[in-house]
C-alpha cells in the first residue's frame, strides 16, 4: 500500500505571478487545495521537501496530508507544474479527499518471473504497451505498484487487464475494455515495429526494396568505374 506523507504548508497572503515568483526565489513552491465542496486554500510548500516527495517515484498515487496552521488536509496528488529549463517544480494542485473516497490514481506496472518465461528464455522481448494502470480504489488503499508475474508465458502471448490480479477493492478505470497490457514478441516482430515508426509517414521499408536499392548502386558505381 502507498505510503501516508505529510507536508506542511503555509498559507498564501498574495496572489498573482509576482508574489508567485518572490515565493520561489525563497525557495517554496506555490500550491492550492481544493475539492470536497470546500473553498479552495492557497498555500506554498518547501520546495526542498516536496522534491524529495517526487523523487520517491509513487508522489501521484499516495496520500498527502497537507498541513496549514496544525490543520491537516487530506489530499492526494492531482497535477504538478515544472519548470520548462530547470525542470523545478513551480507549482501543485492538490485534491481533498475522505479517508475512504473511491480515488482515480495511475499505478505503475512491474513484470515479474521474467526466468520463467519460456518465450524470454528463446529470445523474445517484453513489449509493455502499458506502463502505468489507471485505477479506482479506496484511498486508503492505494497500491505501490501492480505485480504481473510472467511465469509459463510464449512468444507470441499477450497480458490483458482481465488476466491482472488487482488488489482488494481496486478495479480498473477502463474495466470495459479488455485491453492490452504486455506481450511477448519475437525479435524480429520488435525490430520490424520500431522500423515502421521510424520510417515516413506512408513509407514502410522491406529487405527487397533495400536489397535492390544497394544492388542499384552497386551497379551504377560499376557503370561509372
Amino acid at each position: 500500500m502507498s505510503e501516508q506523507l505529510t507536508l506542511p504548508a503555509e498559507t498564501r497572503d498574495r496572489a498573482g505571478k509576482g508574489a508567485s515568483r518572490a515565493l520561489r526565489r525563497d525557495g517554496r513552491v506555490p500550491a492550492v487545495v481544493y475539492g470536497d465542496k470546500k473553498e479552495p486554500l492557497s498555500v506554498h510548500v518547501e520546495e526542498k521537501l516536496l522534491a524529495k516527495m517526487l523523487s520517491t517515484g509513487h508522489f501521484m498515487n499516495s496520500v498527502v496530508m497537507v498541513e496549514v496552521g496544525g490543520k491537516k488536509n487530506r489530499t492526494l496528488p492531482k497535477a504538478v507544474d515544472f519548470h520548462p529549463v530547470t525542470s523545478r517544480p513551480i507549482h501543485v494542485d492538490f485534491l481533498r479527499i475522505g479517508e475512504h473516497s473511491q480515488v482515480n490514481v495511475n499505478v505503475p506496472v512491474r513484470f515479474d518471473n521474467e526466468e520463467a518465461s519460456p518465450g524470454l528464455k528463446r529470445g523474445g522481448v517484453l513489449n509493455i504497451v502499458v506502463h502505468d494502470l489507471a485505477l479506482v480504489c479506496d484511498a486508503s488503499e492505494i497500491p505501490d505498484e501492480i505485480h504481473i508475474p510472467l511465469d509459463g508465458l510464449e512468444i507470441g502471448d499477450s497480458i490483458h487487464i482481465s488476466q491482472v490480479k488487482l488488489p482488494k477493492g481496486a478495479k480498473a478505470a477502463n474495466a470495459d475494455d479488455d485491453f492490452t497490457v504486455a506481450t511477448i514478441v519475437a525479435p524480429s516482430a520488435m525490430k520490424q515495429t520500431e522500423e515502421e515508426a521510424a520510417a515516413p509517414e506512408g513509407e514502410v521499408p522491406t529487405v527487397g526494396e533495400d536489397e535492390a536499392g544497394a544492388e542499384g548502386g552497386e551497379a551504377e558505381g560499376g557503370d561509372a568505374e
